[in-house]
């Protein structure tokens, strides 16, 4: 196979901030993969949290650089599972190929990854739309300025019922809150019961992944139910969430791509357990492959290429929450040249 690596810095409609920090720029980096002249698109980016920059995701993919244009490909699942042992540690790099993986293996067989999968969109769930920590007045600025049925409200300040009861008067949306890891416990017990009140669906990851005792105190009195992020990185932490929290929050670079994500999913629901997909603020190639497991959740939060002011691509569209598919076999996103 061929392998190429193209690094960009796009910039945001507006400076995103959430609880930990701020940005006005998102690095991605986009693998391509090309096998007897089809090539296969993958997204994968930049994140402070997790310790991965772009160029050190480079870096990481070129040390494997001859293995992977040596290799026989046949399926994704088996090339990332030859892959897995290069790259363990490092799920951001290997999402990026993993995705670029699917996006190959559809085109070879002329499908959307849905219908490959045997997936019927018809009862898709709607993706929200996120409001970063701002001023009360710039959220609400921003609120009334992208009409939408969905949106997601970061919090995590000291304003927070403050912040959803005013964008509460201004739309009857549903609303739901990621707090990024800020609450403690009291807090996050107390906040419950004032956002439930104020049409709260749910509540993200209230407080630090780490603090695995107080969760179970708030799993047990919470009156919304809680989704998983920072708690669920891997494949592995599905089980470690189970008693925690109602459900997960699956993100595609996290985990190390679609491939893993499939599997997440699937262990999720025997379970007993919700499912989301969220964003990292990709572009349209990774929302395009988020796309094609809608069928499959209950919540999706694939809002990047709505918070970015420029893509690398074309694929799919959003219309006031509504995903429309590209017309075009892999994960349907074609980068513009």
């Amino acid at each position: 196979m061929e392998l190429h690596l193209y690094p960009y810095e796009l910039k945001f409609r507006h400076t995103f901030t959430i609880s930990r920090k701020s940005k006005d720029v998102q690095p991605i980096l986009v693998a391509e993969l090309i096998h007897n002249g089809v090539s296969g698109i993958g997204e994968t980016v930049d994140n402070s949290y997790y310790n991965m920059t772009v160029p050190a995701l480079i870096t990481a993919i070129n040390e494997h650089r001859s293995f992977i244009e040596q290799y026989q490909f046949t399926t994704p699942e088996q090339f990332w599972t030859d892959c897995y042992p290069l790259f363990a540690g490092n799920m951001f790099a290997l999402c990026a190929l993993d995705i670029a993986a699917w996006d190959l293996y559809g085109k070879q067989r002329g499908l959307p990854l849905y219908q490959l999968w045997g997936l019927d969109p018809s009862n898709n769930p709607m993706t929200d739309y996120t409001i970063g920590i701002d001023t009360i007045e710039n959220m609400v600025r921003k609120l009334r300025d992208f009409p939408w049925p969905i949106y997601k409200i970061k919090l995590g300040t000291k304003e927070d019922i403050a912040i959803i009861t005013e964008l509460r008067r201004h739309t009857n949306a549903i609303f739901r809150v990621d707090a990024n890891c800020a609450w403690g416990v009291e807090e996050t017990i107390r906040n419950a019961a004032a956002l439930k009140g104020l049409g709260v669906e749910f509540i993200e990851q209230p407080m630090a992944a780490a603090d695995t005792e107080g969760m179970k105190k708030v799993y047990e009195q919470s009156v919304l139910p809680l989704i998983a992020d920072e708690s669920c990185i891997e494949a592995t932490d599905v089980i470690r969430c189970h008693g925690l929290f109602h459900g997960i929050n699956i993100k595609l670079v996290k985990c190390g791509g679609i491939t893993p994500a499939l599997n997440m999913i699937k262990e999720a629901r025997s379970l007993g357990m919700k499912v989301m997909t969220g964003s990292m603020n990709e572009d349209t190639v990774g929302a395009s492959a988020v796309a094609h497991l809608l069928p499959l959740l209950d919540y999706v939060d694939m809002d990047g290429p709505l918070l970015l002011a420029e893509d690398t691509a074309t694929g799919i569209r959003m219309e006031n929450g509504r995903i429309i598919y590209a017309d075009r076999p892999g994960t349907g996103a074609l980068l513009k040249r």
